[in-house]
């Protein structure tokens, strides 16, 4: 059986600044453009039975503007009316209206357990859609951007059961055949698990294909489905269509599609029953007990124990119940042993080093279960009595004062359970590279080339860094790009930040408020004044500047995209352009 290989994240020192001061406030005004909308945004809200908190990552926080990869300044919003609007910007001066690309053949309103609308731009001429019901369209446009040629058609319409969001889709021609691959998102209820939220989350990964020219139709080729625990951060196809790549709190696999529900129901049950220990054992400072039960009927010449200074074997007729190394040395000619009358062996070891206490009894067992008596608890309490305390910090002059949580910032706080970066093979479907990102947390993922896998920024330290996967390169598959100067620690003390982006030029990142405010963070630039540093008296050349913006709405922000030039932001009846001055 093939293990995933453990990976690391290979950090590029010449793109870090060990020297970065902060972000200086700039009170440059922010040129900004409002568009009213001729009808609302098509926002789904949750529902009662939608409560947990990965329906609100997948669903109550979702970005209802999708921004073209393919075609700079081109952004595209679903309304109430089921229709795909676009605004393409030129000139931000000359503003027109959003235009109608494309009208959803159904009444989203019909449906009661609807999710929100989604779209993914798969190449520069097929798009990938879902009505929120279930149905998927994949639709060839033309030349999106060329008016003349552009024409949304579908090329393929189905159903394909409980709804769904979209989150990745890559077009793919091998050998004449055309095909498009999906990668689909459900959060479904799991009626077999006896604990957690009661819900799991459902990956799908779809392939349709369309065999060779003459053949118009295309039809699903493949369904594979990974099911998890918490909904993925960043999910991507590679580009070749022959892995996939996971950003998540909690591990996937594949699943079949066809596994029967027995099965799975055996497996589940199978893990959740506890398997009695084969001995019960208790300590003393002096002197160990082990407690073996036996079957029924048993005698002393079934049973056969050999005591040896460090070793102990324990045999039931012909079986062997326990053999192995002991912790540490006993008196293997004071031990002894006898047999219950409750059918149960009883060993008694006496210690060679007294006082010492033993984690376990035989290295590496796992059959047994250690019992612990009152007197024996107590005293474990009172030797960890100094690290805690009902009182904050009591005596902060005593020798071991207590770990005060107060003192720790929100940024410096990360899950018990850390976060895994997992790429599965799309033949095998098994984990081929595994990265545990440890304290590294997720903060966005942005399109830099859309003819390459997303990049995903991460938190490293105080700085958040980009990665670009590399599917190709197998000893080095993610790829350091860039960094933004301490803005891992600057973002997490925007307790009301709803969506993050930056510039796929790496020239400024962004983040918006879930009302009104939306916040610039610009890569140091030379300054064109002489600057020094009052600390150091060293000459500064240059600075980051921080920009906030402050839009006329009371409106909530339900979408948030970043251009090399511009922010796009959305509420329920406006869109807002932000002209973001970079200078090249």
């Amino acid at each position: 059986m093939e293990v995933a290989a453990n990976c690391s994240l290979r950090v590029k020192r010449p793109l870090l600044d060990p020297r970065f001061e902060g972000y200086k406030l700039s009170l440059e005004p922010l040129p900004c453009y409002q568009l009213e909308l001729d009808a609302a945004v098509a926002e789904v809200k949750l529902r009662d039975d939608q409560y947990t908190l990965e329906h609100m990552h997948a669903f109550g926080m979702y970005n209802y503007l999708h921004c073209d990869s393919w075609y700079q300044d081109s952004v595209y919003y679903i309304d109430n009316l089921g229709r795909i609007m676009n605004l393409t910007v030129m000139l931000d001066t000359a503003l027109g209206k959003p235009r109608e690309v494309f009208r959803l053949p159904t009444d989203l309103t019909a449906c009661d357990n609807r999710l929100c609308a989604s779209i993914h731009f798969t190449s520069s001429t097929w798009v990938t859609l879902s009505d929120g019901t279930g149905r998927l369209y994949v639709i060839g446009t033309g030349e999106r951007g060329n008016s003349a040629s552009e024409k949304w058609e579908i090329m393929f319409n189905e159903e394909l059961g409980d709804p769904f969001i979209i989150i990745h889709s890559i077009s793919l021609l091998k050998a004449e055949e055309h095909s498009i691959a999906i990668l689909l998102l459900r959060i479904e209820k799991e009626e077999l698990d006896m604990k957690g939220s009661g819900f799991y989350v459902s990956l799908e990964w779809v392939t349709i294909s369309k065999k060779n020219k003459d053949n118009k139709k295309y039809e699903i080729t493949k369904r594979d489905i990974l099911r998890g625990k918490s909904v993925p951060n960043y999910a991507a196809i590679e580009p070749n269509g022959n892995g996939l790549m996971i950003v998540s709190y909690k591990s996937f696999k594949f699943v079949q599609v066809d596994q029967d529900l027995e099965e799975n129901m055996n497996e589940d049950m199978s893990e959740k029953i506890q398997v009695e220990p084969l001995y019960y054992w208790q300590q003393t400072e002096d002197d160990l007990t082990v407690t073996v039960r036996l079957p029924e009927n048993s005698v002393k010449e079934d049973v056969h124990v050999q005591f040896l200074p460090d070793h102990i074997n324990i045999m039931l007729r012909d079986c062997q119940l326990l053999e192995g190394k002991l912790y540490s040395s006993i008196d293997h000619e004071s031990s002894t042993w006898i047999i219950k009358e409750n059918n149960s062996l009883e060993i008694f070891l006496i210690k060679k080093n007294e006082g010492l206490t033993w984690p376990e009894l035989v290295v590496g067992d796992k059959q047994g279960e250690l019992i612990r008596d009152s007197a024996q608890c107590a005293a474990i309490a009172e030797r960890l009595m100094h690290l805690t305390s009902e009182e904050l910090n009591p005596n902060p002059d005593k020798e071991k004062p207590p770990c005060n949580a107060q003192e720790l910032e929100e940024c410096d706080i990360f899950f018990e359970e850390s976060s895994s970066l997992c790429r599965f093979d799309g033949n095998t479907l098994k984990t081929t590279h595994v990265v545990n990102l440890g304290s590294n947390q997720y903060l966005f993922s942005v399109v830099v080339d859309p003819k390459e896998m997303p990049c995903f920024c991460l938190r490293h330290d105080v700085d958040a860094l980009l990665w670009q996967p590399h599917s190709s390169k197998q000893d080095d598959m993610w790829e350091h790009i860039a960094t933004f100067n301490a803005l891992g620690y600057v973002q997490a003390s925007k307790r009301d930040k709803k969506f993050f982006a930056c510039a796929p030029n790496y020239s400024y990142a962004a983040l918006c408020e879930c009302l009104r405010r939306v916040f610039i963070y610009r890569q140091p630039t030379p300054m064109s004044t002489v600057l020094y540093n009052r600390k150091e008296g060293r000459h500064v050349g240059q600075v980051a500047k921080q920009q906030v913006a402050s839009l006329e709405t009371n409106d909530p922000i339900l979408g948030f995209q970043a251009t090399n030039e511009r922010l796009f932001v959305l509420t329920t009846k406006n869109l807002f352009l932000i002209k973001v001055n970079t200078e090249n």
